[in-house]
Order: structure tokens, then C-alpha cells, then sequence
């Protein structure tokens, strides 16, 4: 994930704004965003895909699809554990995202608090 956010009044790297538009490309369906909140709010902070489809009203292999999108941008972390994958958030990914979006004055400000 690039450093520079693109409303630090630089402009961004192409390499950043490619990996930067990928991750919000995860982000941008809402399929995800529930998913993302579904594992974000479960019991343990994770969730496998049976855990996921009855709240989605998606298919396994659906449910399956996105979270492979979501893991692949770097926004979950997928183990396995015997015949079950488990899915949980990556913290520092979506804080990152948070900080890239945050105009630096608003950002100085949230951490002042």
C-alpha cells in the first residue's frame, strides 16, 4: 500500500494509483462491504464461508469469489484449518486505506484526540 496520499496536495505515483484504485475496486460492491463487516463483527473477528452465505443470500462459490477478491487486495487474511478456511480483516490495510482518504490536516486532528 503507497504512502502518499492522493490529497496530500502531491501528485501520486501511477504504481501507487494503480494499487490504490485496486484495493478500492475490492471495496467498491457491496457484497464485500457486508462481507467485511460480517467477519469485522463476528464472535472471534472471523468467519468462513459457511458462516457467510445464509446473511449474503449468495451462493458458496459466490460468497467464495469475493472473499478471494478481498484477500487478494490485501484486505483479509485467509488460514486454513483442516477442510475450513478461515477469513478475518487486516487492520493495518484498512487503516491505511482510512489514512489514504483522510486529508493530512483531518488526520493530525483524529490523532490529537
Amino acid at each position: 500500500m503507497p504512502a502518499i496520499s492522493p490529497l496530500a496536495g502531491k501528485p501520486i505515483k501511477r504504481a501507487d494509483a494503480e494499487r490504490l484504485a485496486g484495493v478500492l475496486k475490492a471495496f467498491a460492491d457491496p457484497a464485500r462491504l457486508r462481507l467485511l463487516s460480517l467477519i469485522q463483527s463476528a464472535p472471534e473477528g472471523e468467519a468462513s464461508v459457511s458462516d457467510l452465505t445464509a446473511p449474503l443470500k449468495l451462493s458458496q462459490p459466490t460468497v467464495s469469489h469475493h472473499l478471494r477478491i478481498l484477500t487478494e487486495a490485501g484486505l483479509l487474511k485467509r488460514e486454513k484449518r483442516g477442510v475450513w478456511a478461515y477469513y478475518r480483516l487486516v487492520p493495518s490495510a484498512i487503516t491505511t486505506i482510512a489514512d489514504l482518504l483522510t486529508p493530512p490536516r483531518k488526520r493530525a486532528t483524529k490523532r490529537a484526540r
